[in-house]
């Protein structure tokens, strides 16, 4: 049976579609099966950012109105076997998909796979209640920019009142910043959202680069190692978290930080 998930973040920009792809080509290639729903109606890029876009043929609509059976719309990822993503409908403003026909598609989908993450759109508008009242658990993206930290702060309460399970992720952190007290550090930012992290991703430019996390070991990079922590984190129910200060503690670290301010 799956554990549904919706990504959620309040505030868009902050890296939550991407997350999503992420983590789940982390889950996949730990051998678990995974369902990417893209429930962000009319704005949808979860497609995109796995470059599935020219592979679909069904959406969550033709589920819905019952022109194809929620496994034909699904899309399996080229790189990764046993991910699979439910594209969104970008001609629909989302008013013909309620929230019990979105627990419907995950009702039939749930047998089959082991986790199944709900890409929420951003704001808490309806699209926001439709995803979270689906999930399960919540994953909470922010980064430690002031004005999503507000946000994001929002989205925990309304979360909690739904009564699931949350847990924050913390995305684009970076290091050299919260070294240099420039930039709140997870325990400051877990402290004010009273929320336990369960990932810290840092800013990473082959993320920036190449849209998604890389999945060859040749390629892998300081976000691929993060993602990975964050699954085994959802796996294994641990808090391990990836420091994004390494690099720049100590007499070369020091000189990492001083490079950094100049470029």
């Amino acid at each position: 049976m799956a554990r549904v998930i919706v990504v959620t973040s309040g505030k868009g920009g902050v890296g939550k579609t991407t997350v999503t792809a992420g983590l789940g080509r982390a889950l996949a290639k730990r051998g678990k099966r995974v369902v990417l729903m893209d429930a962000d109606l009319g704005l949808n890029n979860l497609d995109v950012v796995l470059d599935a876009e020219s592979r679909v043929v069904y959406d969550i609509l033709d589920v819905v109105e019952n022109r194809c059976r929620p496994r034909q719309a699904l899309v399996e990822d080229l790189l990764v076997s046993g991910l699979y993503i439910l594209p969104g409908a970008s001609y629909d403003d989302g008013e013909k998909i309620g929230g019990q026909n979105l627990r419907a598609v995950i009702h039939a989908l749930i047998p089959s796979f082991d986790f199944i993450f709900i890409d929420c759109p951003a704001g808490i508008e309806a699209g926001f209640h439709r995803a979270v009242a689906a999930a399960d658990e919540a994953l909470i993206v922010t980064t430690p920019h002031v004005s999503a930290l507000r946000d994001a702060d929002k989205v925990v309460a309304i979360v909690k009142s739904y009564g699931i399970k949350a847990g924050l992720v913390i995305n684009r952190a970076r290091g050299d910043m919260i070294l240099g007290q420039e930039q709140l550090g997870c325990e400051d930012i877990s402290e004010l959202l009273q929320l336990v992290p369960v990932g810290v991703l840092p800013e990473d430019d082959a993320i920036n680069t190449y849209n998604c996390f890389l999945t060859e070991e040749n390629g892998r990079s300081e976000g691929d190692e993060a993602i990975g922590m964050l699954a085994d984190n959802l796996l294994n129910g641990t808090t391990k978290l990836y420091d994004v200060t390494k690099k720049y503690r100590g007499f070369l670290g020091g000189i990492k930080r001083s490079l950094k301010r100049i470029v």
